[in-house]
């Protein structure tokens, strides 16, 4: 039988590609993994932000369009992002370190069943810290690097959560197409996961009536979630389409495969193949520190850097 197993990437709008560079490397200690463009609009940057070589489920990524006006939140969005921490101990940890940083932050509290500890960037993207107690992406890697000490990093992508005006539906595609486990459910929300008892596949899925969400800077752009490889992924191809869903077929991304559809409230999804990975053109020590292109746009490599702003800070 195939299964989902969990979350690949998650992708944003980000108005300000340094700025996001600064926090997400900085603040956050995450490894940028690639720094590259946009594949289907190479005049803007796609940042890549994860653990030592960007696996499956430790994926951040942001389009840079510096011309996007705010988001006005509503209905029918991904609304929030799960990060994984080692322990409780680690949200101490970190709710110093927002602090220190002035980042936007609540209390520790509680969120899908976990100590949690909500935030948000500088640019209102919605984050909650969770500890994991003991539950990681198998094949996730220290960042030696990193400012945060081991025993406190980010560890992957926890429960995203989705807010939409028909919850049935959308439980109805992950439930019957991608055979997610419905593990809760209120009148308010129902909380989905792939493998059961793992929280880096799981999604909460809350109710909203009202305008949908207008996107904006610090907005979610899609949620991927994964298939181990090509067969698989073409696999849930013939799923997509079988619903009824349009898909837009296999899109070779070149650091993966993927295709994308959106489900019935119109939430954008991808389904991408764990592999071959970042460090297909780039070697695992210098990962993310110069501006990668896939092959078929190498030839263009002038014309691309002309265009973007170096996203480094001055030093």
């Amino acid at each position: 039988m195939h299964k989902i197993s969990g979350h690949h990437h998650i992708s944003m709008i980000t108005k300000n590609a340094r700025q996001n560079n600064y926090f997400y490397r900085e603040v956050l200690g995450l490894r940028r993994v690639k720094m590259t463009v946009n594949q289907d609009d190479p005049s803007m940057y796609h940042l890549f932000y994860g653990d030592k070589t960007g696996s499956a489920g430790t994926e951040l990524s942001f389009f840079e369009i510096p011309l996007v006006g705010r988001t006005y939140r509503g209905t029918n969005a991904i609304t929030q992002i799960g990060l994984l921490l080692p322990t409780e101990a680690s949200l101490h940890f970190w709710e110093k370190r927002f602090e220190a940083y002035g980042v936007q932050h609540g209390s520790i509290t509680t969120y899908a069943n976990r100590p949690a500890l909500h935030f948000e960037d500088a640019e209102g993207l919605r984050m909650v810290l969770m500890a994991s107690n003991g539950e990681k992406i198998e094949h996730w890697e220290t960042w030696e690097k990193s400012d945060v000490p081991a025993e406190h990093q980010i560890m992957g992508m926890g429960t995203v959560e989705i807010t939409v005006r028909r919850v049935d539906k959308l439980a109805r595609t992950l439930t019957e197409l991608f055979a997610y486990t419905e593990i809760s459910r209120t009148e308010e929300e129902a909380v989905f996961q792939s493998i059961q008892g793992e929280v880096f596949g799981e999604i909460v899925v809350k109710y909203l009536d009202g305008p949908a969400e207008k996107p904006g800077r610090g907005s979610i752009h899609h949620l991927a979630i994964r298939a181990k490889d090509d067969e698989e992924l073409a696999y849930w191809d013939e799923q997509v389409r079988a619903r009824g869903f349009q898909s837009t077929g296999v899109v070779d991304r070149y650091y993966f495969k993927s295709l994308y559809f959106r489900e019935s409230n119109g939430i954008l999804f991808e389904i991408a193949t764990d592999g071959p990975g970042f460090t297909i053109d780039g070697d695992i020590d210098t990962l993310g520190e110069n501006l990668d292109l896939p092959p078929f746009l190498e030839e263009r490599r002038a014309e691309i850097e002309q265009k973007l702003k170096p996203i480094e800070e001055d030093k």
